[in-house]
């Protein structure tokens, strides 16, 4: 067999291999599903928490750091739109395939693959704590006879909607899911917000809440807010699956794929903004620094209301689940029909997408620490993913003149990404370790 034949069939083997996995199988998506694809990757459990890291900051460094992180991602995010066709003809439809162009075939593939799949890994764990709690805290208010039921059991019942919608093909087919969760989103954040005001304006006349940093020592103070650094970082980690997404929407080289994705993105964070800043801003006005790392799980009254918000965020991480799993399955099926020769096909996929969730789940159960472990994962792997490396692969490919827009925007990301990677993880791990002293097991 010649060279040339042995080629021809290797990249006829790869087209038909491209055209079964899930990120590519279906490249028919309109711009509006970018715009939900992302709110749905975007706005989540970080939401949550970010009243809780104002409460560790305090009003002004609080909201600076949400909005210089708003600022940042859109523009890191913008890079990765402008970089999926870089070359003329050629899509890089994953994130350690753009790693490759950037960095070289395999030092790239090493930089960027490893922290992707760190960062879709530590988001499904997160979310099966997420749902879990919301489900509990649903089950809870609306039946507080049976309160006494163990998270564990609601985190399982997570997992097994998963086992269900992980057998969904392709990432294109989870648009119907996605966009249910982006508008469950955007409406328990409405719930969030409206109901604080409502608290804080009922309760304030009786008792005003403080609003000093959370922290009571020194040491503290630098802790915590070394955690809230890395618990914003979380709250913008739709990044690992922004190529993903685009990758499901037709190109041509008169109408490229970057024009209607970026009108998606930018669509998610104009809803982003309206979801952050209201519910971070509102939910510390009303509680100060007495609220807790689940904005919701301070909410009391009224009991239905609450419960309809949780059931909304279990609803919204079911589907922002498989959003960040879908790459994973991709990444999964693909090395094991290439490297260990298995058959594309129905049980491959049943297997492989099956043991995923439950590792996750299992792992979830073990370390439900939701605070510790937004701040830990925020700043160890969402910061390089959403803060540095595309602008690291900008300044590669695209090689900004010195002094101008792009490359002051570049080093700024560079260094604050880097600052918040190595300073979060440390209050993150505080907060886990409090947490593990009063933490039973399958509790």
């Amino acid at each position: 067999m010649s060279d040339a034949t042995s080629r021809e069939r290797t990249k006829q083997t790869e087209e038909e291999l491209n055209n079964w996995l899930p990120i590519t199988a279906n490249r028919e998506a309109k711009w509006w599903y970018s715009a939900f694809h992302n709110v749905t990757a975007m706005v989540g459990a970080g939401v949550l928490g970010l009243p809780y890291a104002m409460s560790q900051l305090g009003w002004v460094p609080g909201i600076i750091g949400i909005t210089l992180s708003w600022l940042i991602t859109l523009y890191t995010l913008w890079q990765l739109v402008e970089l999926h066709e870089d070359v003329p003809g050629k899509r890089f439809d994953r994130y350690p395939e753009l790693g490759e162009h950037a960095f070289g075939p395999k030092l790239g593939y090493w930089i960027v693959m490893p922290q992707q799949l760190a960062v879709q890994v530590a988001t499904n764990i997160v979310y099966m704590v997420t749902g879990g709690k919301s489900l509990k805290k649903t089950w809870d208010l609306m039946i507080p006879h049976l309160a006494n039921v163990r998270k564990t059991y609601f985190i399982l019942i997570f997992a097994a909607v998963q086992l269900c919608l992980s057998q969904i093909p392709n990432f294109n087919s989870l648009k119907a899911i996605s966009l249910l969760a982006a508008v469950m989103s955007f409406s328990y954040s409405a719930i969030a917000c409206i109901t604080c005001i409502i608290f804080g304006v009922k309760n304030h006349h009786v008792s005003t809440p403080s609003y000093a940093v959370r922290g009571k020592t020194t040491a503290g103070i630098v802790f915590d807010v070394f955690n809230a650094i890395g618990t914003i970082a979380f709250s913008f980690a739709g990044h690992s699956v922004v190529l993903e997404i685009q990758a499901t929407i037709p190109s041509t080289p008169e109408k490229p794929s970057t024009k209607p994705m970026w009108k998606g993105v930018v669509v998610a964070y104009l809803i982003v903004a309206l979801c952050y800043f209201p519910v971070a801003i509102a939910g510390f006005w009303a509680y100060g620094n007495a609220v807790e790392d689940d904005v919701l799980i301070s909410l009391e009254h009224p009991p239905w209301l609450i419960s309809l918000a949780n059931f909304m965020v279990f609803l919204h991480v079911v589907g922002s689940w498989q959003v960040f799993a879908m790459p994973v399955f991709d990444m999964l099926e693909a090395y094991l029909v290439k490297n260990l020769n298995f058959t594309p096909g129905t049980p491959l996929r049943i297997i492989g997408r099956s043991g995923y969730v439950v590792i996750t789940a299992f792992i979830g159960i073990c370390i439900p620490f939701f605070g510790g472990l937004l701040g830990f994962f925020g700043g160890l792997i969402f910061a390089p993913i959403s803060y540095f490396i595309p602008c690291i692969m900008w300044q590669i490919l695209r090689k900004p003149k010195r002094w101008s827009f792009h490359w002051f925007a570049c080093w700024i990301s560079n260094v604050l990404g880097v600052l918040i990677m190595v300073l979060s993880p440390i209050g993150g791990t505080r907060e886990i370790v409090l947490s593990f002293k009063s933490y039973k097991f399958f509790s």
